[in-house]
């Protein structure tokens, strides 16, 4: 009896710095070995050297203590690939202030851990748990990361959350949540960051959120909630990033926003119900990089003043009712060439009318993706837009431009999306178009185009939906567009094609729909 007393003083005693394979024994390490039979399929052997060969305060993941040798203080298998359940044994390695399983395919359940008073950080993201939170957590008290997101968790969200009195991030995203946001969060004074996108909650968003000076970042996107913005949150001066996107909001936006909350980086209120003018003030808010306002019933013109956000990476106003018919409403695009760093601009699905300015083309170099499609536009594409080179996504669908596209087209051999279908588009499709080698999709049908289709297309490996439809094409189908293995949709319809179809077009496999009708086409189909 006194060596097995020995021993165990001996397994007590082991520090993480200075480990012995002798283990003696450890309610600690009791627990990990019920954690790692709950685990049911380890395909990168992350448990490999949880064994006995080796002193559990040095296997992979295990951190132990130094101050109290053979205690666990953090267990991290992030990224591992490991299925199973998360043992409760868990909830009995008091000494733990980590705990990080994140990127995993556990399930289990959260009720044991809440014995872990000592937590300060506990990320079970990206994995399968299927339980609701707790009501037990308020033994986190001294937990500052809550990281939940990317689970099946349903039920509401708890109100004793509110009691967590040192949580500083609360993330929470992309679960099955119900029910409304307790207002009892805005007891946590020290957070920082609330994280609640993509889940089914109701409600309205607690005006209470207004006391939380310290919060960076509110994410509560691709919910249910109703109502407005509570007024209390404009005066968050620390506020960098707002998403309340894809909900049932409405409302409008106070024109003092861009003063009140200075710090933005990014503004996410797209696909809701709010309307009124953009507010011109957001101007001032002079770290903005994203303005997301897309699908809303906002009117007015784009305020001139977004041309003093230096860092302005993405502009999207997309399906509103704004409104430029002269030279002063289309003074914004004059003021969005100061706009170095711009990447993507939208402003398809509104009320813009008139030419498109020549300015266009002195756009930062850097944008990728411009979409002026289903507005009221009209004449020539100024030849000055062959200046975006490093275009990617071009839409001009559902306008009423007019002319050719030889002139500028050929320039932006970068492109992936080009959109100009339902215009009044005159002359041949350029040879050019072979040399987009980038191309995925293709729309230039309902227009006015002549010629053949060009056999250049056929160097397109890239391209998955051509559609030449509704024109005056003429010829013969190029035998080359049997090259495209990637080709899903072809139309080719209601032009003035003959000819057979090419045998070839049959060994394009991934073709899902194929329509020539309305041509003189002739012969047997392949």
């Amino acid at each position: 009896m006194l060596l097995l007393f020995v021993l165990l003083l001996l397994g007590y005693g082991i520090r993480s710095d200075h480990a012995s394979p002798v283990h003696g024994y450890s309610s600690d390490m009791l627990s990990l070995l019920s954690f790692k039979r709950g685990v049911t399929n380890d395909p990168n052997g992350a448990l490999a050297s949880w064994n006995s060969s080796t002193h559990f305060c040095m296997w992979k993941g295990v951190f132990c203590s130094r101050k109290h040798p053979g205690r666990v203080t953090a267990l991290e298998l992030t990224g591992q690939n490991l299925q199973g359940e998360i043992s409760p044994s868990i909830g009995n390695l008091t000494f733990l202030r980590t705990l990080n399983l994140s990127s995993n395919s556990f399930s289990g359940r959260l009720s044991p851990l809440s014995r872990l008073a000592r937590l300060e950080i506990l990320d079970l993201s990206n994995n399968s748990l299927h339980d609701t939170i707790p009501g037990t957590l308020t033994n986190w008290s001294n937990l500052p990361i809550l990281d939940l997101s990317t689970n099946s968790l349903a039920g509401e969200l708890h109100p004793n959350l509110g009691l967590l009195s040192k949580l500083s991030n609360l993330h929470v995203s992309r679960n099955e949540l119900t029910g409304t946001i307790p207002p009892t969060l805005s007891n946590l004074t020290h957070l920082e960051t609330i994280y609640l996108q993509s889940n089914n909650l109701s409600g309205r968003i607690p005006t209470e959120f207004g006391k939380l000076s310290n919060l960076s970042f509110l994410v509560l996107g691709s919910n249910s909630l109703s109502g407005g913005i509570p007024k209390s949150l404009f005066n968050l001066s620390s506020l960098q990033g707002l998403d309340l996107q894809s909900n049932t909001l409405g409302g409008a936006l106070p024109p003092y926003i861009g003063e009140t909350l200075p710090n933005l980086l990014f503004i996410s209120l797209g696909d809701n119900m709010f309307y009124g003018h953009v507010p011109a003030s957001l101007g001032n808010s002079s770290q903005l990089e994203v303005v997301y306002l897309s699908n809303n019933n906002f009117s007015g013109q784009v305020p001139s003043s977004f041309g003093k956000l230096q860092r302005l990476n993405m502009l999207y106003l997309n399906n509103n009712m704004i409104e430029a018919s002269n030279e002063e409403s289309w003074e914004f695009l004059f003021a969005l060439v100061n706009c170095t760093l711009q990447r993507r601009l939208g402003l398809g699905d509104n009320q813009l009318e008139g030419a498109i300015p020549n300015q266009i083309g002195n756009l930062s170099a850097n944008l990728q993706y411009l979409f002026l499609g289903g507005n009221h536009l009209s004449g020539i594409v100024p030849p000055t837009i062959r200046n975006l080179r490093d275009l990617t996504g071009l839409g001009l669908s559902s306008n009423h431009l007019r002319g050719t596209i030889n002139e500028w087209l050929g320039e932006l051999t970068y492109l992936k999306y080009l959109f100009l279908s339902r215009n009044n588009f005159i002359g041949t499709i350029p040879l050019s178009i072979g040399n987009f080698s980038y191309l995925k999709n293709a729309q230039l049908g309902e227009n006015a185009f002549n010629g053949q289709v060009p056999h250049s297309l056929g160097n397109l490996r890239q391209l998955e939906h051509l559609n030449l439809s509704h024109n005056n094409l003429h010829g013969d189908i190029p035998s080359t567009l049997g090259n495209l293995q990637n080709l899903e949709i072809l139309d080719l319809s209601h032009n003035n094609l003959d000819g057979g179809i090419p045998s070839n077009l049959g060994n394009v496999r991934t073709l899902l729909r194929l329509d020539l009708s309305d041509n003189n086409i002739r012969g047997i189909i392949p």
